[in-house]
């Protein structure tokens, strides 16, 4: 397990750099992040930041045995799970990405799950679903549309400014998920 943490200097080096997906064909479920974080630019891996509670909620909902370190992200292929994001462009907060960015990144992303072709695709924000997939209206959880066979499911954001879920209520969205669609 890596504990780097990167320091001022490399945090601002990591503005515009992108990370590699965790991604293989046909898994169960594809996370989608919004884009990543400075943080996680700077460490090369996704959902990196102290305080993101990606990893604990993907744990206490039942998608991993234990709770995994973002520098053993490759060990969710094992799972059977991938991280994707909308946009690839590392920025230090999502607000910073214009509705173009996230219209051209949900472009990428259907793409990206035609050719892999997921049980599901869970992209963590609502906001920013709705601006890439040109959906307003849409609300947590499963949605009307599909991307071929792919299922569609929204989430909420896991960052720890996002103070309106609780690791708890989170664990228990991301639960509702795994039971759809990550069970054999």
């Amino acid at each position: 397990m890596t504990t780097f943490r990167p320091t001022k200097a490399q945090l601002a080096a990591a503005q515009g750099a992108r990370i590699p997906d965790v991604l293989a064909p046909g898994l169960r479920v594809l996370f989608c992040g919004i884009n990543p974080g400075l943080y996680s630019a700077a460490t090369g891996h996704h959902f990196a930041r102290p305080g993101n509670r990606f990893w604990p909620a993907l744990h206490n909902s039942g998608f991993t045995p234990r709770q995994l370190h973002p520098s053993e992200q490759a060990a969710l292929l094992d799972y059977g799970v991938g991280i994707t994001n909308i946009a690839a462009r590392a920025t230090a907060r999502a607000d910073e990405l214009t509705a173009e960015e996230l219209r051209a990144g949900g472009e990428e992303l259907v793409a990206k799950v035609r050719e892999f072709r997921p049980r599901c695709l869970a992209i963590v924000g609502i906001t920013a679903y709705r601006i890439a997939f040109r959906s307003p209206k849409a609300t947590i959880g499963r949605q009307p549309v599909s991307i071929g066979e792919t299922a569609v499911w929204v989430l909420p954001n896991p960052s720890g400014l996002n103070a309106h879920w609780t690791p708890t209520t989170l664990a228990a969205e991301f639960a509702k998920l795994r039971q759809n669609f990550y069970s054999e």
